[in-house]
């Protein structure tokens, strides 16, 4: 049996993407999930601020892992696309149900449309007085989102990040939309990885936050980019700030070892092939 279908979609976290407009709630619904993370109490730790955090959830008691993209915002999430990859295995698309659909709501319907993934509306602030998820659904539905019981299969939800009401049930429904979708990922195949976040680091140098596509990264390998060797891995480090020795599909890591600042959206790899073949190679299909 090929060795791509025996690893299963819940084998390996899925990569969620955050948009929606600013002040409807992005950052305080990721830092409620993070608090609600059963990785997070397990390791006795906080996450780093390194553009990605994972969690781990029980649903139906089995174990299951969940990768955020903290940072990519409107601009850095256009780039990854220009580059020709979809970092993200699926969206939430957070509206404010006291606010309802605003210009950046727009942009943000565009541009997960455009990457054609998966994803979820996540119904922000209901636990505020002048909430009204009727009439923001409504508003969703013009903007050509036909969502479940309206016409369409696009799930929602509502939630409060400040009384953390109905978190859990969306954490269960984003392992739900991502074991529907039929995504899966390959951790024998050949390693692909994608730059989410970068800096220089006066201490340690060049630094990098990756998403993990497929394959497996360890200590000392060599990475490239665009056909050409973009460094080697000194150091792996996972959300938490523990140094870790290897990596799966799904999981974001900060590592060491890179040859220079690499924008978010380069693809890294570890054998060298010509730069057209891996860019073709990288197109969503």
């Amino acid at each position: 049996m090929d060795k791509k279908v025996e690893n299963k979609a819940g084998e390996f976290a899925p990569v969620v993407s955050v948009l929606g407009h600013v002040d409807h709630g992005k950052t305080t619904l990721l830092d409620k999930i993070r608090e609600t993370g059963v990785a997070e109490r397990e390791h006795g730790g906080i996450t780093q601020k390194i553009g990605a955090s994972q969690i781990e959830i029980k649903p139906e008691g089995n174990k299951r892992k969940i990768t955020f993209i903290d940072t990519p915002g409107h601009e850095a999430f256009s780039n990854m696309r220009s580059q020709g990859v979809n970092t993200a295995d699926l969206c939430l698309l957070v509206v404010a149900a006291d606010d309802g659909v605003k210009p950046q709501t727009k942009e943000s319907i565009e541009k997960i449309k455009e990457a054609n993934l998966p994803y979820i509306v996540v119904f922000t602030k209901i636990d505020l007085e002048n909430a009204n998820i009727e009439r923001v659904k409504q508003e969703i539905v013009k903007e050509g989102i036909l969502l479940e019981g309206l016409g369409g299969s696009v799930p929602y939800i509502g939630v409060s990040a400040r009384t953390g009401e109905k978190i859990q049930d969306l954490l269960d429904l984003i392992i739900l939309a991502y074991d529907l979708s039929g995504i899966k990922k390959d951790k024998n195949a050949d390693f692909e990885s994608v730059v989410i976040d970068a800096k220089q680091d006066k201490r340690r140098g060049a630094v990098g936050t990756i998403v993990i596509k497929k394959g497996t990264l360890r200590i000392a390998d060599k990475l490239f980019a665009h056909g050409r060797e973009a460094g080697k891995v000194r150091a792996i480090i996972d959300t938490f700030g523990k140094n870790i020795e290897t990596t799966a599909p799904g999981d974001a890591v900060e590592i060491l070892g890179l040859s220079e600042i690499f924008p978010s959206g380069t693809v890294l790899v570890d054998k060298q092939i010509e730069p057209q073949v891996q860019d073709k190679a990288l197109k969503p299909t």
